[in-house]
């Protein structure tokens, strides 16, 4: 669903002043345009969603400089802009860069900041606990036969 196909929230500005509590719960969960006859619309969202819309820009300029840059491939363009990404093993640069790409075409493509945001937090602690040494624990599986034995109640 398009952004243009959202049903409208919109309200008068004398709702502000009348039903105030109402105008702003429904702020809370999404911005509200309030109509004035007097001046040009205004919107009201919460600083959370102001917040998201910029950081989303801020990653827009960002993948923006990258895909104005023709040297390498887009995983070593990406980590010219997010150094972060070196702590990654290169298969994984790779596939953190082309998941960047997605999820800002999915956010800006259905004005939904949160996703792009929450992928690049999502790659950029990876990065982070690998670089801190998380990721160079040795597994131990267990065998098909050990998992099917029940296990006792505490």
């Amino acid at each position: 669903m398009a952004i243009a196909d959202l049903p409208a929230r919109t309200r008068r500005s004398s709702d502000l002043s009348k039903h105030s509590a109402e105008v702003f719960a429904e702020a809370e969960d999404h911005p509200v345009t309030v109509t004035r006859r007097d001046g040009e619309a205004l919107v009201l969202m919460s600083q959370r969603e102001a917040d998201g819309r910029a950081h989303l820009l801020n990653f827009a300029a960002q993948l923006i400089t990258v895909t104005l840059d023709d040297n390498g491939t887009l995983a070593e363009r990406m980590a010219k802009a997010f150094p972060w990404m070196l702590a990654l093993p290169p298969a994984d640069r790779e596939t953190c860069a082309q998941d960047l790409v997605d999820a800002a075409r999915a956010s800006f493509s259905t004005d939904q900041p949160h996703l792009a945001i929450a992928e690049l937090t999502s790659w950029k602690e990876t990065a982070t606990a690998m670089a801190a040494g998380l990721g160079n624990v040795d597994l131990e599986w267990l065998d098909d036969d050990e998992a099917a034995e029940p296990v006792e109640r505490p």
